[in-house]
């Protein structure tokens, strides 16, 4: 395996070029694998950076019986007598869902460093319950996702749907030197910067590290959760809730202390804002943690399977590079480097890190609509009502499919995420007996098809129209009535592996043509293309395109990236 973090010189094949979108997306179409093909990795990469939008328009109410139907509500005044909260909750749910799906000929790699940071910074819309603070974290999620890493943990840190679901609320001073809740002090530690352990399985802290974090971390609250007449939530520091003691860190920590000032220092507005900093500066200093977020970038991005060699030849040298002052910003522990480091790099395109990755629900649900170009039904004020049931039917049915097979958005099982990011086998986890069968479900809905809503204009189907996919013009070097160019137009660009020879003379012989002579192809073909109209004709040359496809969408080979 080729080791190097040197940007990959040559021109991205198609091959390439799809290998990346795979991973830098939640899927590519057609059209932006052709478009990325020739780039060199560097302007690839950078393109997905540059054609970010870091604020889209906000969700809007997708109930279609209310007044505000189609508006904005995010920025709208709480008003409790409307008991809105559970559906505008969802409704945030399925607009994500829809900006992953969307289908705009400017990809990006926001929408999967939003799910990457989303699941390593876990908050869970339904321990939240409050529309405004799951959008206001989901922003900030989304905003700092390629910037200063020590910034993000710091604006997670206050952020009141965090101080929620973790409890930090609740932290106050207690008795004996004891903080009165250590949930977050914990899994900042052990989830967000420095990691449990390191690569050879020592501990990189101790269980008093965790009590004196907590008491620096006390006397922080959140405000206006359901509170009539306010637009926003927010969060703010309580000086006689918090412990004024010394904190004493292990040797882990260099036995550092943090005391609380007399007098707040310059430049903050209170002295807990001062001891956060001077904990994340002490977080930050540990020698894992650049390690820690880069090995789990990695295992996200490139293949979940960390080899020692890896660990040594990739990991580290990244990891330095995290930790040093970047040239442009002058700042450490800048994310936005690292990526473009780690993408453009010969190691990424490395024949063993394609097709190493068993995709997410995410990637193979939202993947196929994208790739089939099933776009997203836009919300259009002219047929406001039929256009909202279409736009939130589209999304629900994607949702729906993904809590099926566990990995409900914003409802993530625990806060390690969900199993496939940290569970040994990684992305494995994603697979089993009826996690299978869910798939196939899905994919075979594909080919037999779906309305979205029924008995109203504009109908919008998701079915695969396969004929469509194989009827290209004649050309000298190219005929349909050959059937191995049949199979070629189906399967390009499907897989991240190509498939063997034998295993196309399978697919074409067995699946597709049922052990009939592959010259009663070209005359059914012939007959369909005399008589386009004719039912017989069509179902005879369908029915082997959807028997194909239904095999093709089943196999292995199409669950990994």
């Amino acid at each position: 395996m080729n080791y190097s973090l040197n940007a990959f010189a040559q021109p991205l094949t198609t091959a390439q070029a799809a290998h990346l979108l795979r991973r830098a997306t939640l899927g590519p179409t057609q059209i932006e694998i052709t478009n990325f093909t020739g780039l060199d990795a560097s302007t690839a990469i950078q393109n997905l950076i540059n054609s970010i939008n870091y604020i889209p328009p906000p969700p809007v109410d997708l109930n279609e019986t209310k007044s505000t139907v189609g508006q904005e509500y995010v920025n709208s005044v709480y008003d409790s007598t409307l008991n809105r909260n559970f559906d505008f909750r969802f409704y945030y749910k399925y607009w994500w869902t829809n900006l992953m799906a969307v289908q705009d000929g400017s990809p990006s790699i926001i929408n999967k460093m939003t799910l990457f940071w989303q699941n390593h910074f876990v908050t869970t819309e339904s321990a939240v319950d409050e529309y405004r603070a799951i959008y206001k974290y989901f922003m900030k999620v989304r905003s700092k996702s390629l910037e200063n890493f020590k910034d993000f943990v710091r604006d997670i840190t206050y952020d009141p749907a965090m101080l929620k679901f973790l409890n930090g609320n609740e932290n106050a001073k207690g008795t004996g030197g004891i903080a009165s809740n250590e949930n977050y002090a914990r899994e900042l530690q052990e989830l967000f910067v420095v990691g449990a352990k390191d690569f050879a399985g020592n501990s990189n802290y101790i269980e008093n590290d965790v009590k004196a974090a907590a008491r620096v971390l006390t006397g922080w609250r959140y405000k206006d959760f359901y509170t009539n007449n306010t637009t926003v939530v927010s969060s703010y520091f309580t000086l006689n809730r918090h412990d004024t003691a010394s904190k004493v860190f292990s040797s882990n920590y260099q036995n550092l202390t943090i005391n609380t000032p007399t007098t707040i220092p310059v430049g903050y507005i209170d002295v807990g804002e001062f001891e956060v900093d001077e904990l994340l500066n002490m977080l930050f200093a540990h020698p894992e943690t650049p390690k820690f977020i880069c090995r789990k970038l990695y295992r996200f991005f490139v293949n979940p399977n960390v080899t020692q060699a890896i660990e040594d030849n990739v990991i580290v040298p990244l990891a330095n590079i995290f930790k040093s002052a970047d040239p442009i910003t002058g700042r450490t522990f800048e994310i936005k480097p690292i990526i473009q480091k780690l993408l453009s790099s010969e190691h990424f395109y490395d024949v063993g890190n394609i097709g190493a990755i068993i995709k997410s629900p995410a990637e193979f649900i939202i993947g196929s609509y994208r790739f089939f170009n099933f776009p997203v039904p836009t919300i259009d004020s002219v047929n406001l009502i039929n256009s909202v049931k279409n736009h939130r039917a589209y999304a629900q049915y994607i949702y729906d499919r993904m809590a099926e097979m566990q990995m409900a958005l914003l409802d993530q099982p625990t806060v390690f995420g969900y199993d496939a990011y940290f569970q040994t086998g990684y992305s494995r986890n994603w697979i089993n007996t009826s996690q299978v069968g869910l798939r196939n479900s899905f994919t075979d809905r594909l080919i037999t098809g779906r309305t979205l809503v029924s008995g109203i204009t504009p109908v919008v189907t998701i079915k695969l129209d396969l004929l469509a996919m194989i009827d290209k013009p004649t050309t000298a070097t190219y005929s349909v009535t050959d059937i191995t160019n049949v199979m070629d137009l189906i399967t390009n660009n499907l897989m991240a592996t190509g498939l063997s020879a034998n295993q196309k003379d399978f697919l074409i012989d067995t699946i597709m043509l049922g052990l009939q002579p592959r010259a009663n192809w070209a005359n059914q073909w012939a007959s369909y293309k005399a008589n386009p109209t004719n039912t017989t004709a069509i179902s005879t040359v369908k029915s082997k395109l959807e028997n194909l496809m239904k095999y093709l969408l089943r196999m292995a080979e199409y669950s990994i990236c």
